[in-house]
């Protein structure tokens, strides 16, 4: 997503240190590798087994890849030997691999176990999570998380159905998906061309795999292991991890520091971390790239809501 945009922003250099923290297939990896020389080195993250496989298959001895979540950056680092980076890459949110296979339970248009966890050796799946919350916690999440309107009375349905299919209730995607539209088109709300059960999918994935807890984690670790010039790169499609970013690269950039009233000068004496660079969204890609190439980024409905921001560390 948006590559060559990421691989710009990067900035990099042959002799670089560089982390794509969600290696996924290898996209931009890859790409990294591409750019960089024989003295430079890439480590790749993923929680995804899956993915993590694929990583482990590639021989190339300035590559290597860790299975880890966010947060446990430092530790990986460590582990590596890498003290200092050039570069971090975070391309937020679920793979298309993980949607494309109803095995892991991510999509509602393919019917499968309900599971939704980017690492399904760890944690507790969708279903576990939904059989023993509370309607208010179901609430809350598809309320905040999906931002759905109907997210009481979804919450009150799936406790409903709780209670009628008992151990054997919301075993697969199919089933959670149809309750979920049930509840939408009884109200007449449905949106044209758009899943009723969209919201509530997004939801509850980002609840089970703790996505914002790990991305506000990630975001401070990162930076304090970015030498000076190094680029901090994050491709964002919702506009709770966006916002996230945008405050945090604005908060190390200085803008909430206390400023003398008469000079707007920053009092703090501590120099901001960042510098915020920018931002690229599919469209300005589309204007940038031109062409058939640019029509096909928008085509793809992942890309349509991306937001790419860039910061430099100072």
């Amino acid at each position: 997503m948006l590559l060559d945009e990421a691989l710009d922003a990067l900035a990099i250099r042959p002799v670089g240190r560089y982390v794509d923290c969600t290696f996924g297939r290898g996209g931009h990896s890859a790409a990294i590798l591409a750019r960089l020389g024989p003295e430079g080195r890439l480590l790749a993250i993923d929680r995804d087994p899956q993915a993590v496989a694929v990583g482990r298959a590639w021989r190339d001895p300035r590559f290597a890849i860790a299975h880890a979540r966010f947060s446990e950056l430092d530790a990986v680092l460590d582990a590596h030997g890498l003290a200092q980076l050039d570069g971090v890459l975070l391309d937020l949110g679920v793979s298309s691999p993980q949607l494309d296979d109803p095995a892991r339970g991510f999509s509602f248009r393919d019917d499968g176990p309900l599971d939704m966890r980017m690492d399904p050796t760890r944690g507790s799946s969708a279903r576990d999570w939904l059989l023993r919350a509370t309607a208010d916690d179901i609430a809350k999440v598809v309320k905040d998380y999906g931002e759905e309107r109907f997210a009481v009375q979804i919450a009150d349905a799936v406790v409903a159905r709780r209670r009628q299919a008992g151990e054997q209730a919301l075993r697969t995607t199919g089933e959670l998906a149809a309750l979920v539209a049930g509840v939408v088109r009884r109200r007449g709300r449905a949106q044209p061309g758009k899943d009723p059960a969209t919201r509530t999918f997004q939801a509850l994935r980002i609840h089970v795999n703790q996505e914002l807890e790990e991305l506000a984690i990630v975001l401070g670790k990162a930076v304090a292991r970015l030498a000076p010039g190094g680029r901090l790169v994050v491709i964002s499609f919702h506009s709770l991890e966006d916002r996230m970013v945008k405050q945090f690269i604005a908060h190390e950039a200085g803008r909430d520091a206390a400023r003398d009233p008469v000079t707007g000068a920053p009092r703090d004496a501590a120099a901001p971390r960042l510098r915020a660079i920018g931002k690229v969204l599919p469209r300005a890609a589309r204007a940038a790239g031109g062409g058939a190439r640019g029509r096909a980024r928008l085509a793809n409905p992942r890309a349509r809501s991306a937001v790419m921001r860039v910061a430099e560390r100072s």
